[in-house]
């Protein structure tokens, strides 16, 4: 299912390796494993001495139920809406996370201190390898786009749908509310929980409890389940998506602590879809076992009617209407890509920069907090012209600042360092999923703005690169000059207080702290104020918005 990535390919190609690889550490799986065990354990220890207990359900009989009796069309509607969208916003889900299949506890992401991983790779140690290297491919089947190898595509269908998700959710929530229909889903009484219990006793235990008519009431077990669907696992997932956030996160660092630290939340964001998952295919067993035409009835028409199959047919006629349009999902992905680029920004972008685009980064970490290990990206430089200043330790590097500014320069490695030193230590975020923590030291970008002196009408900053873009060519990216004035916004020559490595972006670096880090440009050439990004390359932001329809604006 996952497979290796091939940078130089340009064509669709179904991979040759397709095994599905889980790795998971020991301790883990040996919590995991003494988990489940002493749930069903004790379930059935219980069974042992106590025999069966009393089935809850038996005591209501749907006579004794008055209200609420059966499913509005708004109920219908908005649970079949969610499960379109839920399965949208999985699958493009498990396509970002293949672009760094490894999930960790910890903000280093060390190689080997993954907890869960998805892939038989083991990192290298006697080379360079990068993060991009690590990236694997997905069958279409399960993942959205599928085979395309940019995790620009993924993020684009994962953040078009996840606002339509949220949407329907807030709108069932408050239909919920202002109804009676939330005494369905809602406990009123902690005597829920050792009835649940007791339900889940007789499940484990191989013995079938009551099926009560959901069209007038659950039993214990599912109220509790559908509960913490609705109420435990959606608010949680849109908190650890957003403490993924570098603007987020470098304004608000208590945030990620809620789930330990920024990898904790992507774990934590991993389980909840693993529950989603773990959920649809229990109810929709559940659903079939105990009365399926009945039951569709009930979700689908809002009718209590145990032999028409209008129900069945409706859902079928849903399910091809999702499947149907996971095929247009993967044409859309290879055909049109830049069209569903230019929706997710229209819808994102705009909303982001409403929001959290204007939030001030605020300094952190200490030096206590810096990671032992950092990832290495991109296309480290091969041209004549870079080679020959690093021989030289970049001794006779000039950096070109020019475009729209009263006072082009060019300027010496020595005579930045002279102008000033900033030094931060921060957390990298990149689009990939990994972070690290380091130092980084260097010039604040206002302090060259000062030099400069931008015309009145720039509002972009092109930062060119000596390196290339994934699929060749020079490869830069763009900032709003906004971002740039930015606390922490700086021309780093310095990470953990030595200069910048080359694989790290010597002789220059940049670091835009609210931004994901494919838009903090390494080996730094040349930049150019300009009134707009349109004008350059192809017209979108940067290489890697150009090439494989990254975002323009990268806060999330």
């Amino acid at each position: 299912m996952f497979t290796n990535f091939d940078p130089a390919e340009k064509a669709i190609r179904i991979p040759e390796d397709r095994r599905l690889f889980l790795g998971i550490q020991p301790k883990a799986l040996v919590i995991i494993g003494l988990l489940l065990l002493a749930t069903i354990g004790v379930a059935w220890l219980q069974f042992w001495v106590f025999g069966l207990p009393a089935d809850p359900s038996a005591s209501f009989p749907a006579e004794n139920i008055t209200s609420p009796v059966g499913f509005p069309w708004w109920l219908s509607l908005s649970h079949w809406v969610n499960f379109f969208f839920l399965i949208m916003v999985i699958r493009s889900g498990l396509s970002i996370l293949a672009d760094h299949p490894r999930l960790y506890w910890n903000n280093s992401c060390a190689p080997e201190t993954e907890w869960l991983r998805f892939t038989p790779v083991k990192v290298p140690n006697d080379r360079v390898y990068t993060a991009k290297e690590d990236g694997r491919y997905l069958n279409p089947v399960v993942g959205l786009p599928g085979y395309r190898h940019t995790v620009g595509i993924a993020r684009a269908w994962h953040f078009i749908t996840v606002p339509f998700f949220l949407l329907n959710g807030i709108i069932f929530t408050l239909l919920l509310v202002f109804t009676d229909q939330w005494k369905r889903l809602v406990p009123i009484s902690w005597k829920i929980m050792p009835d649940a219990w007791n339900v889940f006793v007789h499940y484990a235990t191989f013995h079938m409890p009551i099926e009560p008519n959901g069209f007038y009431h659950f039993n214990a077990l599912q109220q509790v389940s559908y509960f913490a669907v609705v109420f435990l696992l959606a608010p949680i997932a849109l908190l650890s998506g957003m403490a993924m956030s570098p603007a987020i996160e470098n304004r608000f660092h208590w945030f990620p602590k809620l789930f330990g630290n920024r990898q904790g939340a992507r774990s934590v964001h991993f389980l909840v879809m693993l529950s989603y998952v773990v959920f649809i295919i229990i109810h929709v067993s559940m659903v079939a076992a105990t009365g399926l035409t009945r039951n569709m009835n009930h979700i689908t028409v809002g009718t209590d009617n145990p032999t028409s199959h209008t129900g069945v047919y409706v859902g079928i006629g849903i399910l091809l209407i999702t499947v149907a349009f996971g095929f247009l999902a993967h044409w859309v992905s290879w055909q049109r890509p830049r069209a569903l680029q230019q929706t997710e920004a229209a819808v994102n972008g705009t909303l982001w920069s409403l929001t959290i685009n204007r939030l001030k980064p605020r300094i952190y970490y200490q030096k206590k907090d810096i990671t032992p290990y950092f990832w290495v990206n991109g296309i480290m430089p091969k041209s004549p012209e870079w080679l020959g200043l690093a021989r030289n330790d970049f001794k006779d590097y000039k950096l070109t600042v020019g475009g729209m500014v009263g006072n082009p320069v060019e300027l010496s490695l020595e005579e930045l360092k002279s102008m000033a030193l900033e030094q931060n230590i921060t957390m990298h975020h990149c689009i990939q999923g990994w972070s690290g923590i380091a130092e980084w030291g260097g010039l604040p970008i206002e302090k060259l703005v000062d030099l400069v002196k931008p015309h009145a009408n720039v509002t972009t900053v092109v930062f060119y690169s000596f390196g290339e873009g994934l699929l060749g060519g020079t490869y830069y990216d763009t900032h709003t000059l906004d971002n740039c004035l930015k606390p922490g916004a700086i021309l780093a020559w310095e990470m953990n207080y030595a200069p910048l490595s080359e694989p790290h972006g010597a002789p220059l670096r940049l670091r835009i702290e609210n931004q994901l880090g494919y838009k903090m440009v390494k080996w730094i050439s040349s930049i150019e104020f300009l009134d707009t990004h349109k004008h350059i390359g192809k017209g979108y932001g940067g290489k890697n918005e150009d090439d494989e329809y990254f975002d323009l604006l990268a806060d999330s």
